[in-house]
């Protein structure tokens, strides 16, 4: 994350009864996460009415650091992650914003410069809805995961 100059947030602990991150065989499941900003506090508002289409779209930013942050915290290894599979972006939205995919652009721009456009880039869902605590944007995704060899051997090269 150095290299790129992104700051993570803290990760998010679990409010319900649920797993942050689950590694089932060779994936990677990160549940539902909220753009957690700096300080710890969320990014609300309704995208369309409360928030511009740019400002929803800097939420699924935000959104992907905390994700990155709550893989680090829970699961230790970004260098693990081989690709992005699969990606729901779920959006805060005036009942009449029809964009949705536009601001779920926000988290894959930052997962196609974190992971490179060939394993950054997955297949997505992006659709309206009414998110708790009036959170812009919340997105849930599905990593494929290295080998633990192969991610020992390419630390090492880097090294």
């Amino acid at each position: 994350m150095v290299e790129l100059q992104l700051e993570l947030p803290p990760a998010p602990k679990p409010v319900g009864i649920y797993k942050p991150v689950l590694v089932v065989d060779r994936f990677l499941y990160v549940s539902g996460q909220g753009p957690v900003c700096a300080d710890g506090s969320l990014l609300t508002g309704k995208v369309g009415s409360d928030l511009t289409l740019e400002e929803g779209k800097k939420a699924a930013r935000q959104v992907g650091l905390t994700m990155l942050a709550t893989i680090q915290t829970h699961f230790g290894d970004l260098n693990r992650i081989k690709r992005l599979v699969k990606t729901l972006g779920m959006v805060n939205s005036a009942p009449d914003f029809g964009q949705h995919p536009a601001v779920i652009n926000g988290f894959s721009e930052l997962m196609a410069e974190v992971f490179g456009e060939e394993h950054g880039i997955g297949v997505r869902s992006a659709v309206g809805m009414i998110l708790p605590s009036n959170i812009a944007v919340e997105i849930e995704a599905m990593f494929e995961l290295r080998p633990e060899e192969a991610a020992a051997d390419e630390c090492s090269a880097q090294g």
